[in-house]
Formats: C-alpha cells, sequence, structure tokens
C-alpha cells in the first residue's frame, strides 16, 4: 500500500514537473491568450481591471502555478505554494466584486484559464497518453478548488455587505441628536419589537457616555404600536438612562398607546412623560438650569 502511494506521489511530481515545463515554453502564447479573455470580461467598458492589473494578474497567475507544480506535492491543498495561489483568486476576486464584477464572470474566467491550460497540453507532441491524463486530472482537481475559492470570496464579500448594510439600518434606526450641550433626544418611529429596543437601548446608553449627556428626551409619537415585552424593554431603558446619571423623559404617548400601557399595568408613576417633544426639551432644560423663551419681536 505504502509503495502505491510512492509511486503514484513520484508520478505526480514528473506529471507536475513536465506541465511546469509545458507552461515555462509556452508562458508567452498562454499569458497572451488568457490577458484577452480578461480584458474582455473585467476590462474595457466593464471598467473592472485596467489593462496593466489585468497584464500583472495573469503573469502572477502563472508563476504561482509553476511554483506549485515545481512542488514536492502540486495535490498538497496543506502546501504554500497551493494556498498562495488560492489567496491570489480569493484576493482577485474580491478586488472584483468590490468594483461591481459578478461572480459568474470570475468563474468563467477560471475555467477559460483551464481549457487554455488544457489546449497547451493538446498541442505538445511530446506529451504521452499517461501524462496528459495525469496533467488533466491534476487541473481539474485544482481548479475545482480555484472556483471554491472564488465562491468563498464571494460570500465574504456578500457577508461584509450585508453587515455594512445591518449597521447602517441600526444607524438610521437610532436617530439620537445632541441638540444642546448634555441633552439628547431620541425619536421612536415605526414598530418597537423587542429585538428594535434592544438596539436602540445599547446605541442610546454608549451614545450617553459618550456625550456625558445630563438628560434623554425619548419620543414616542411615531411609535405605532407596543406590546407588554416592549413596555417592559421601554421601562428598563429609562432605568438604564437614570443609572447612568441623565434623566430620562418619554413624550409624545398617544391615547392608544396609553391606554396600552394601561392594560399592561404598566407603572409610568416615577417616570416623567410630557405630552410633545417640545414640552420634554423645556422640561430637560429647566432641569439643567436653561431658561427657554420667546424672542420678542
Amino acid at each position: 500500500m505504502e509503495g502505491r502511494i510512492m509511486a503514484q506521489q513520484k508520478k505526480s511530481e514528473a506529471a507536475g514537473y513536465k506541465l511546469a515545463e509545458l507552461l515555462k515554453l509556452q508562458v508567452g502564447s498562454i499569458s497572451g491568450t488568457i490577458e484577452r479573455e480578461g480584458l474582455t470580461l473585467f476590462g474595457g467598458s466593464n471598467n473592472l481591471l485596467g489593462s496593466d492589473e489585468i497584464n500583472d494578474f495573469c503573469i502572477e497567475f502563472l508563476q504561482l502555478l509553476v511554483a506549485l507544480l515545481e512542488s514536492r506535492d502540486p495535490h498538497d491543498d496543506a502546501s504554500p505554494q497551493f494556498h498562495a495561489l488560492e489567496m491570489y483568486f480569493n484576493n482577485l476576486s474580491k478586488q472584483i466584486l468590490v468594483r461591481g464584477g459578478r461572480v459568474e464572470d470570475l468563474v468563467r474566467y477560471i475555467q477559460f484559464m483551464q481549457r487554455t491550460l488544457i489546449d497547451a497540453l493538446d498541442h505538445d507532441k511530446q506529451c504521452t497518453v499517461g501524462d496528459a491524463r495525469a496533467m488533466l486530472l491534476f487541473l481539474s482537481g485544482l481548479f475545482n478548488e480555484l472556483i471554491l475559492a472564488v465562491f468563498q470570496a464571494y460570500l465574504d464579500e456578500k457577508e461584509r455587505t450585508v453587515n455594512a448594510q445591518e449597521a447602517e439600518l441600526r444607524e438610521t434606526a437610532t436617530p439620537i441628536t445632541e441638540i444642546w450641550d448634555g441633552v439628547l433626544t431620541l425619536p421612536i418611529i415605526g414598530t418597537l419589537d423587542s429585538n428594535r429596543t434592544m438596539l436602540v437601548m445599547e446605541a442610546l446608553l454608549n451614545r450617553i457616555a459618550k456625550e456625558h449627556a445630563s438628560a434623554v428626551v425619548i419620543d414616542l409619537t411615531g411609535v405605532k404600536n407596543i406590546d407588554s415585552q416592549v413596555s417592559h424593554h421601554l421601562i428598563q431603558m429609562v432605568r438604564a438612562v437614570q443609572l447612568m446619571g441623565s434623566d430620562a423623559i418619554i413624550t409624545g404617548i398617544r391615547p392608544d398607546i396609553a391606554r396600552a400601557l394601561i392594560s399592561l399595568n404598566i407603572d409610568l408613576s416615577n417616570i416623567t412623560t410630557r405630552a410633545s417633544l417640545s414640552d420634554g426639551l423645556k422640561e430637560a432644560f429647566l432641569r439643567m438650569g436653561i431658561q427657554v423663551s420667546h424672542k420678542a419681536a
């Protein structure tokens, strides 16, 4: 058994060296062929990669492939040479995807590279049937792994985009504004579910710590509905604000929201409430010793 493995490894090494020599002999034509396809897919009007970038990528690809073929075991996917080639395609994919490219075009490009190398084998008169078979099997396995690397890069980029969108959504969902030194306003609009309430509370507490806020006005005018769990989260938010040394003032409680809170037996006796946002701001200013008056005409 061990003897067969050793023989297979030697055969693989021999095929790898022969393919490497073939690439060296035909490097100009192979590089030119895959470069032209790269320009078609990613250059020109697509404007994803410049001609110099594509040229550099093609040369680097062939150099990395030759290094892998000349390694001790080209089939070893844990080798530094294999990892370098895999990372090359991963980075290439990320660059193209970030610039608006499509993963389908990347896969087509890799498949084109594979076909170009197979065509080079077909035109090599000195390549035996056995060597050609070993090289084809190697190329098939290698390019399957490279396509997986491209899809992994695609998934990584999608995850990065989704995370960025979620972060942006959280920021827009919690428009906390400092309208005066030490006074924050938090208008809550839309449906206030438990998950969103927790996100709002986290953002609010971080902002209080950052701005050293003395008062926070939480306006519920735009809240559509509220359930028992959310109301408890809201009370917890107010308590947390108070524990951080800030005054919490709730404004804009509509009649239907008030009835819902009463029916849920929510105790608001220790919480300051005002009818409108402007009334809440006046209360916040009053507690800070700031007098607000209308300017005389």
